[in-house]
């Protein structure tokens, strides 16, 4: 009765190398893509298929396959079309038609192993088990002079079929067989399904003294991956197994992490599904601004033609030296403006360029540094040191990519090509999830992070540059504040302004520097204090975007107390 609710409850891994999900992917089909190359351009609608099938647009292969076979190809482009076909069926799941594709696939095909290799996977997804071992063998069979597939997948899968056939000792040979090539390869996240699977072999036998030691193993694999799904199987496999050893202690532990894990994958999927969707509104209103831009260039256009032809008349009556000498004097002060302006935006650049490329230069040359020194490390197996230059790099490249994403933003302002749309957003909701990105960044420092912003708060803003506000703000608190400090966001209201309030407990400044950076200046300033990867572009970056939200920005600051930035924005 233990083994029967142990296997209902506990999430087997059984699927995780099934044939479709193939993860090698032949690197886009490399060769796929060579031998396609080489195919006559007059086949157009072959390459369009070919075309959209490496951008993974099934829908779209599927039209473009259907016209190609219209044509009577040769047997060759023939292949490769089915081929497509049933891959595309395969990823939108219609199994049948798959099977129905790659029946009219020759075996001759320079890539019918990977048919074979499908349609075992197929099987298997549909519980045809023996059916599903007799394609996995002829696909060993067939790749002896192949080098470039995941054996350990095949071998996987393999197991799992023996599995629900009931024949334990065949799938604990090849599951084991797979979990040692997984090792010699390091590849974590397979090799975790294969330690679970291998236990519920074990487990569906009584043996529970083997099954336990690798239910245990997929365990503290998981804690040091990134993926929440896996790290809820593995604590869910571990609360069933102590339920059943009656520790319920041990079990509640287990229970709480897989809570834990799964509301984490529930967060990071709401959080994904907003961003889809707010990217999805951006996209809308481009495509409205394109379609208006369109109209007004055809309208453009038709006055210009006017335009020219009225000046052209024009110029043949009025030809004068008064007008001439008129028409002179405008264009020579239209020039004398454009190029104090000109010079203006130069010496803006001149100095952007010179902060922003000194400051490349020392991170690069620190990571160079750096990695030397890892390098040393590892020669010398001094694992102990790894991990902190591990993490010196990664704050590194942050912060070099943080200013590579301010630049970007900076300029894309300066052009005024950045688009703004003021509108009523929730304030908390926008701290909470720009929170969840970085959590990772919060526990590197050991910094507590609190979210006391009001709820609701709505405020009249412009959405994307809010997000750009804030997370430049918390990267210089996270920046400036020492190991185990606290960093909040709170808000009040005042006067029909809803106040943001982000204050840390970090170094702190002074008078003189808390004017400079108020002060208001078109070009960039360097802190002179600052050791850590910066241009003060951000903070500029942050007080232009502010300004354009109709917003209000202070800063109040005590040396080695912390700092508050303190932006007022109007309440919706």
């Amino acid at each position: 009765m233990k083994h029967i609710q142990t296997f209902i409850c506990i999430t087997l891994f059984f699927l995780c190398s099934q044939s479709f999900s193939q993860n090698e992917k032949d690197n886009r089909f490399s060769y796929f893509k060579k031998k396609i190359e080489s195919i006559e351009q007059k086949e157009i609608n072959f390459v369009k298929s070919f075309h959209f099938f490496l951008k993974n647009e099934w829908d779209s292969t599927l039209v473009y396959t259907s016209k190609a076979l219209l044509a009577k190809p040769n047997e060759n482009i023939a292949n490769y079309t089915h081929y497509m076909r049933g891959y595309s069926f395969m990823k939108k799941k219609l199994y049948g038609e798959t099977i129905r594709e790659y029946e009219n696939i020759s075996t001759s095909f320079i890539f019918y192993y990977k048919v074979l290799r499908n349609l075992g996977g197929i099987s298997l997804e549909r519980r045809e088990y023996q059916k599903a071992i007799s394609y996995f063998d002829r696909f060993n069979n067939s790749i002896t002079s192949i080098s470039n597939y995941n054996k350990s997948s095949v071998i996987h899968d393999l197991g799992i079929a023996y599995f629900h056939l009931s024949k334990y000792n065949k799938a604990s040979e090849y599951l084991i067989q797979a979990a040692q090539i997984q090792e010699k390869n390091k590849d974590t996240l397979r090799l975790i399904g294969s330690y679970m699977d291998i236990a519920n072999v074990y487990y569906e036998q009584y043996k529970d003294d083997i099954a336990i030691p690798y239910f245990e193993k997929a365990y503290l694999l998981s804690r040091k991956t990134t993926d929440f799904n896996i790290k809820r199987k593995a604590s869910l496999n571990m609360a069933v197994v102590e339920e059943n050893r009656k520790d319920l202690t041990k079990s509640l532990v287990y229970r709480k992490e897989y809570e834990k894990w799964k509301d984490s994958l529930n967060n990071q999927q709401k959080i994904w599904n907003v961003a889809q969707f707010e990217k999805k509104l951006a996209i809308n209103e481009k495509e409205k601004q394109i379609k208006l831009l369109k109209t007004e260039n055809k309208l453009k256009s038709s006055q210009r033609n006017n335009l020219i032809i009225s000046s052209f008349l024009l110029t043949l009556l009025l030809i004068s030296g008064t007008v001439f000498y008129v028409q002179k004097s405008k264009n020579l002060k239209t020039i004398h403006s454009q190029k104090e302006e000109l010079d203006l935006l130069n010496k803006t650049k001149d100095k952007l360029f010179s902060i922003v490329s000194h400051d490349l230069r020392s991170s690069v040359n620190l990571m160079q540094k750096s990695n030397t020194k890892l390098i040393k490390n590892i020669e010398s197996k001094d694992y102990e040191t790894l991990s902190s230059i591990a993490n010196k790099n990664a704050s590194t490249a942050s912060a070099t990519y943080n200013l590579l994403e301010n630049l970007l933003n900076w300029a894309t302002l300066q052009t005024n090509q950045i688009y703004f749309h003021i509108e009523s957003v929730e304030l908390h909701n926008i701290i909470q999830q720009i929170e969840f990105n970085y959590l990772p960044l919060f526990e590197n420092k050991n910094i507590t992070f609190s979210n006391e912003v009001q709820h609701p708060s709505f405020i009249m803003a412009d959405i994307d540059s809010l997000k750009i506000i804030i997370r430049n703000l918390l990267d210089n608190a996270i920046k400036f504040t020492e190991q185990n400090g606290t960093i909040s966001c709170k808000s009040f209201e005042k006067e029909n302004t809803i106040y943001l309030v982000i204050e840390d407990n970090g170094l702190g400044m002074d008078e003189n520097t808390i004017e400079q950076l108020l002060k208001e200046s078109p070009l960039l300033n360097k802190k002179k204090h600052q050791q850590e990867i910066g241009t003060g572009l951000g903070i500029q970056l942050c007080k232009t975007l502010i300004a354009k939200n109709n917003a209000s920005f202070n800063i109040k600051s005590e040396i080695t107390v912390g700092t508050k930035i303190i932006i007022g924005f109007p309440k919706s």
